[in-house]
């Protein structure tokens, strides 16, 4: 009865061992190959418990997940003779396992195959375009670029490239300092430029308001001596008019005139006759000419 106890137990042991050595699982992060002495015989993607043929078959997993490429920072020139320090990252799934299995053998060793690739496509790339570009919202159209040909690189791994991210892009110190001080002088030429039209602007406005002051003056002047001459005229032709009507009025007139301006100011001495025709309209009470000397 032992003996059948043992034997059965050996027999249940024998079979687990079976089992557990002819099954397998596949998680929802994973692939699988199963080989046959080396060589292969199928590709699993779908998760699950899976049987093979224990002692005679092995299994491979592969990862299929998304994985990411991280390679060197990358100095690359551009188009216009500018250098860039470039730090891009790549991420990137495995499609095919069997392929991935045969070119690389494992993800360490695709990695730096890929890291390889992504800096050579950005060398290609960057190398046609310029800071500006880089810059600028082409930028989308040049990480495309990039994009495909890594993926052209990469399908001979059996991977495909998700995405192409450059993660930061700089310049070199040394050029950084001559883009700012070229930057500054531009800056600076700009606003001396702008001063300038400014001051051109402003001798313009003074020449232009000093042109229609001076024509101004000239216009009021003109107009006023015309007025003047107007008025002059219009006194002479009144006063001519007068003469005509009243001689001894215009006399009388023409006397108070003279004598206003013989005697303006505050003390102002005259030494002339008594009998002088200038003070002929003093002689008469009535200030009649040639009246009773006094």
């Amino acid at each position: 009865m032992s003996r059948k106890l043992v034997a059965l137990g050996v027999a249940a042991a024998a079979i687990a061992i079976i089992a557990s050595a002819s099954l397998f699982t596949v998680d929802q992060t994973q692939q699988a190959l199963v080989l046959q002495f080396g060589e292969w015989k199928r590709t699993i993607k779908e998760p699950g418990l899976h049987a093979k043929i224990p002692m005679v078959q092995n299994v491979v997993l592969v990862d299929a997940r998304v994985l990411d490429v991280d390679p060197p920072v990358e100095q690359v020139i551009l188009a216009d003779q500018k250098r860039l320090e470039v730090d891009a990252f790549a991420r990137y799934r495995i499609t095919d396992p069997l392929q991935f299995y045969q070119s690389a053998g494992s993800e360490l060793v695709v990695e730096q195959r890929l890291a390889t690739v992504v800096n050579s496509a950005l060398r290609r790339v960057l190398g046609n375009v310029t800071l500006l570009a880089v810059l600028s919202s082409e930028r989308q159209k040049v990480m495309t670029d990039i994009k495909e040909q890594v993926n052209q690189e990469a399908r001979r791994f059996g991977v495909e490239i998700v995405d192409v991210r450059i993660r930061r892009a700089d310049l070199p110190e040394a050029t950084s300092q001559a883009v700012y001080d070229r930057m500054r002088s531009e800056r600076d030429r700009e606003a001396r430029e702008a001063r300038a039209q400014g001051n051109e602007q402003a001798q313009q406005i003074r020449s232009r308001a000093e042109r229609e002051r001076t024509v101004i003056l000239a216009e009021a002047q003109r107009d006023s001596q015309v007025l003047r001459g107007e008025g002059d005229n219009q006194a002479i032709r009144i006063l001519a008019e007068s003469a005509s009507k009243n001689p001894d009025f215009y006399a009388f007139y023409r006397s108070l005139d003279a004598y206003k301006a013989a005697l303006k100011g505050d003390n102002t001495s005259l030494v002339l006759s008594p009998d002088s025709e200038f003070f002929r309209y003093f002689n008469s009470a009535s200030g009649a000419a040639g009246g009773q000397k006094r």
